[in-house]
């Protein structure tokens, strides 16, 4: 069987770096974003589902910082954050799949609940072991500072994140005895200087790639307990439902007879 190392790296254009900066117990993860999102444009493309620059801008950025997240965390953890903007009305959604080099994301805009404030929410699946959740409200309308103000009061240490340049972002994150002042006093200028200011050691290549996994078997798996709880509800008088897969937006037309056979099985 394959490692998951060598699974994620199969195919994968997107490369992650991460670093030790010495004398200061930090961590520098980076990664030139140009490839998945151009994948992700593709998925798009062929869901017809384009969003507005402005939300498009704000999935982009979640979609970086779960990127430099994952390739911080260890090989066998999975990640899923579900940020909500209450005075913008929007839901960020994105995963980072370790085990699979897996990264998807959506941005809600209709129907999201109100919540009369700003929460940022984390899944964590790591292993066999059973899910993990952590909840932080946090202040503020921008998605890079609402994921450092959850690392700060749910991960209980310092990140720091920045785009560099065009599609390029780094994370600086606090290890054990690492000085948090010295990671919070960074500016832009001073993490495009660091190759030459701080001394980088390379730790760890990672690779990923925008998919979801996502099939027809699974949205069934998912609307069978709906069928047998309340199958006139879920239908009424039509003869099948369009569904979209709540991780990518992939739709998908599902007839009765096809979830009744998928749940007789």
């Amino acid at each position: 069987m394959e490692s998951p190392k060598e699974s994620a790296t199969e195919e994968s254009p997107l490369e992650v770096r991460s670093y030790f900066v010495r004398e200061r117990n930090a961590l520098l993860t980076r990664a030139h974003l140009g490839e998945l999102y151009l994948d992700y444009y593709l998925h798009q493309g062929q869901i017809g589902n384009l969003h507005l620059p402005f939300h498009d801008g704000m999935l982009k950025e979640a979609l970086a910082a779960i990127v430099l997240h994952a390739a911080s965390r260890p090989w066998n953890e999975t990640a899923a954050w579900t940020i909500h903007f209450e005075k913008l009305g929007v839901n960020l959604f994105v995963v980072g799949d370790n085990p699979k080099g897996r990264v998807v994301g959506q941005v809600f805009t209709e129907d999201v609940r109100k919540k009369g404030y700003n929460l940022f929410c984390a899944d964590v699946v790591r292993g066999t072991a059973s899910p993990g959740r952590s909840t932080v409200q946090f202040p503020g309308d921008a998605v890079l500072p609402s994921v450092e103000w959850f690392y700060k009061q749910s991960e209980q240490r310092v990140a720091r994140l920045f785009e560099v340049g065009p599609e390029d972002f780094v994370m600086v994150s606090a290890q054990p005895d690492c000085q948090g002042g010295w990671i919070e006093g960074l500016t832009l200028e001073a993490v495009r200087a660091l190759d030459t200011t701080e001394q980088l050691s390379l730790l760890e290549t990672r690779h990923y790639r925008w998919e979801c996994g996502c099939n027809q078997a699974r949205m069934l798996d998912i609307l069978v307990p709906v069928l047998k709880g309340d199958p006139e509800g879920l239908f009424g008088e039509e003869p099948a439902i369009r569904m979209s897969c709540p991780r990518c937006g992939t739709k998908y037309l599902i007839t009765r007879e096809i979830l009744e056979a998928h749940a007789n099985r």
